[in-house]
């Protein structure tokens, strides 16, 4: 079952050409809420934005790996724009220039229905004319994408993860109920953690790694750029070409994943202290930049 859904993922993925001038940032599991106790990405969002504001600047491509909003706690995306309007404005900067790509994850699997998306854009921005509303309506969410590099025959597969994650990817409508109704109240009344996730379950994180790395052998050890696990991967050269961009919900963080003159990079972006006492947001690079032709 895993095998054929991931097949299916490689199979109809939106190719990608990216060459040597090609610069892209991956970001995934940012889990946008309504800026309440659930709310994972709250602590987090300004260092969010200094970074994707940087990115803007330079002309990186943002791609987004999945579970991006958070529509398992949440009922609806209103309330989540709202409470980040900033951070979907920026967004919209990379979309006008066609440097914005997304992914659907487990979390926002609705996305995957173009319809949805439409009606979800539609309650926010009321377009005011035709072509305002073919542009505004143009955004797509993927389950997968092909990175291809121009004149070769390498490419990169890039999908959430949840797709080895049989239970949150065939009966995730199962696991959004329990979310919501169950696991968030114990969390918030006595710190239970949820099992159905791999990032909060160890074992579960394990397996999900396992079985996409079983298929990737099996596909003649395709790389992979995945999140869900929130669990950074940064492969050496010579082993099994799996990466995860980490998430957007770590401690004081943000952790994701550079390519850059056909280099690939683990960054994390975070609040440190100067010589003079004052916080500052900075970028520390965790792994790399290793070429990719050392993973292709």
């Amino acid at each position: 079952m895993i095998n054929s859904i991931l097949d299916n993922a490689l199979k109809n993925a939106k190719p990608l050409n990216i060459n040597k001038d090609s610069k892209l940032i991956f970001f995934s599991d940012l889990h946008k809420g309504d800026n309440s106790y659930a709310d994972d990405f709250t602590h987090n969002m300004e260092i969010y934005k200094y970074a994707i504001q940087e990115y803007y600047q330079k002309n990186y491509t943002y791609i987004e790996l999945g579970d991006g909003i958070e529509l398992w706690e949440n009922y609806s995306f209103e309330p989540i724009y709202k409470a980040h309007k900033s951070v979907f404005e920026l967004l919209k900067l990379f979309y006008q220039e066609n440097r914005l790509y997304m992914i659907w994850g487990n979390h926002d699997m609705i996305f995957r229905d173009p319809l949805t998306v439409e009606k979800m854009l539609y309650q926010i921005f009321t377009p005011k004319n035709i072509i305002e509303k073919e542009k505004l309506f143009n955004l797509e969410f993927h389950e997968s994408i092909v990175l291809q590099i121009e004149n070769t025959t390498k490419k990169i597969l890039l999908i959430h993860g949840h797709q080895a994650d049989w239970f949150n990817y065939k009966f995730w409508k199962f696991s959004r109920f329990f979310v919501r109704y169950f696991w968030m109240p114990l969390q918030k009344w006595f710190e239970v953690k949820d099992p159905t996730s791999p990032a909060k379950n160890y074992k579960n994180l394990i397996k999900v790694e396992r079985k996409l790395k079983g298929w990737m052998i099996k596909n003649n050890n395709q790389m992979v750029i995945a999140g869900h696990t929130h669990r950074p991967r940064f492969p050496d050269p010579g082993e099994l070409p799996y990466f995860n961009d980490g998430s957007c919900v770590h401690p004081n963080s943000i952790i994701g994943i550079e390519i850059k003159n056909l280099e690939i990079s683990l960054v994390k972006w975070h609040t440190s202290i100067d010589d003079k006492n004052q916080s500052n947001i900075t970028k520390t690079v965790l792994e790399g930049p290793k070429s990719l032709d050392l993973y292709l």
